[in-house]
């Protein structure tokens, strides 16, 4: 089988895990809980971070990290659909496999179908087996069966095995369909709609993710399958704008499928992970308190990032822990590869004050430049700015303060409806008329008459203080 770009060298079959590995992970889970499988969505979160061997150990051992986080009191409410997008996810995929998978075999065509004879009945196999081994094994032998007639083929929720840190996990993507020319392409069915031929951009990354798996859990059987190749582009059916027509969309995922390759390889051994913890330690649910679960969590090293929030049940106690002990990697993964060495926000400030860090380090000279240019922005804001004196007001002055020239109507009217038993002001004082006083101007007919208060405005001579 050839490989195209981003496929690497075959990945290798998954091994069974040894009889003490898996008693050692159902003595972690706990005898009496069911395992949870490991799905797609989980295996893209848990190659997105490599370095946290808590996950890595809880996903391998099965444990329900929802109740987990439940019980040491950090629940996650944020995560897993309601009743009402189920329901329409299940209707709408429904429709699109309905009579036999036509609608779906047409979109198929019409999208990746150049130099294929159009698809007529195509052959869908039963895939029905016991357990998910013997689910995985139908599987494989319906793909080779399909691959070696040369006709198209709908598998309808085969189930796929992927080795994990040692364990095998086990995926089952929504359709897969065989080539006549012997590719195998993977269907991915999403409620969310693609209006104007367009979807969110984080919900087709997030399924690129998911498929990714599902490719590379593929390629495992195409290896060992003669004249078979995994295609590298997925098939993403979502509703139509508004309503539920399907319409489709080809994503190609040879980025995602070698960074999740890689992601993979770099996941340390689930039994180093529990070889390393202290004897006793279990995640058992019932007959323990919150405080000893607590405490077998910490027992595992984490590595937490922001993104952990969408991803991981356990991401509320895991960021409450990086901001106690001060660590970098609260702000975000990008910050945290820019700092090296400096892992805590203690050192960080230390280094920006020049009280601890190696002046020759890049990341500490680069920390104490960015502060100097902070403080001399923040001094030189601070420091221009004058002191200035307080207003100079009237009373300050020994001067009466000046009133309003349209409030002193309202003020004579007041003084006009004072109450009777106030004590009436002291009339002033006669005038002795002026020799040479003339009579004041009539106003001209018509013309509209100045009250006094606005008069004696008017006609007082500038610089004269406010009466």
């Amino acid at each position: 089988m050839s490989h195209s770009l981003g496929s690497g060298p075959p990945p290798t079959p998954p091994q069974k895990p040894s009889t003490s590995l898996r008693r050692r992970l159902a003595e972690l889970r706990g005898p009496a809980a069911p395992a949870r499988p490991l799905d797609a969505r989980a295996l893209a979160a848990l190659a997105a971070n490599p370095g946290c061997r808590r996950r890595a150990l809880l996903d391998g051992a099965g444990v329900d990290k929802g109740a987990l986080a439940e019980a040491i009191g950090s629940p996650s409410a944020a995560f897993g659909q309601s009743q009402f997008a189920f329901m329409r996810g299940n209707a709408f995929e429904a429709k699109v496999k309905g009579d036999g998978g036509t609608e779906l075999l047409r979109l198929l065509y019409e999208r990746m179908g150049t130099g294929a004879e159009p698809p007529g009945a195509a052959a869908s196999p039963d895939l029905a087996a016991a357990g998910p081994e013997g689910r995985a094994a139908r599987t494989a032998l319906a793909l080779r069966e399909a691959t070696t007639a040369g006709e198209w083929a709908l598998l309808d929720h085969p189930m796929l095995a992927l080795d994990v840190a040692g364990s095998p996990a086990y995926l089952e993507p929504d359709a897969v369909v065989v080539h006549p020319d012997g590719r195998w392409t993977v269907v991915e069915i999403k409620s969310f709609p693609m209006i104007d031929a367009a979807a969110d951009p984080s919900k087709v990354g997030a399924a690129a993710r998911q498929s990714a798996v599902y490719v590379l859990a593929l390629e495992r059987v195409a290896e060992r399958t003669e004249g078979a190749s995994v295609d590298h582009s997925v098939l993403l059916v979502c509703p139509k704008d508004f309503s539920n027509l399907p319409t489709a969309s080809v994503i190609d995922v040879r980025k995602q499928l070698s960074v999740t390759r890689r992601q993979l390889t770099r996941l340390a051994r689930i039994e180093d992970i529990a070889d390393a913890l202290p004897p006793g330690t279990t995640f058992e649910l019932d007959g323990q308190s919150g405080a000893a679960l607590a405490s077998a969590v910490e027992a595992v090293p984490a590595v937490y990032a922001p993104e952990c929030l969408s991803a991981c049940e356990l991401a509320f106690h895991c960021r409450s822990r990086a901001r106690q002990q001060d660590l970098v990697t609260a702000l975000g993964r990008p910050l945290r590869g820019e700092l090296g060495a400096l892992t805590t926000i203690g050192d960080v400030l230390a280094a920006a004050r020049g009280e601890a860090g190696d002046p020759a380090d890049p990341t500490v000279a680069a920390v104490r430049r960015a502060a100097a240019l902070r403080a001399e922005a923040t001094g030189a804001r601070t420091g221009a700015r004058p002191a200035m004196a307080p207003p100079r007001t009237a009373e300050a002055a020994g001067e009466a303060p000046c009133e309003a020239p349209d409030k002193a109507p309202h003020r004579a009217a007041h003084d006009r409806t004072a109450p009777a038993s106030a004590a009436p002001a002291a009339p002033p004082a006669p005038q002795p008329p002026a020799d040479d006083a003339t009579p004041a101007p009539q106003p001209a007919a018509g013309a509209r008459p100045v009250s006094q208060p606005a008069a004696a405005e008017a006609t007082a001579p500038e610089g004269a203080p406010c009466r």
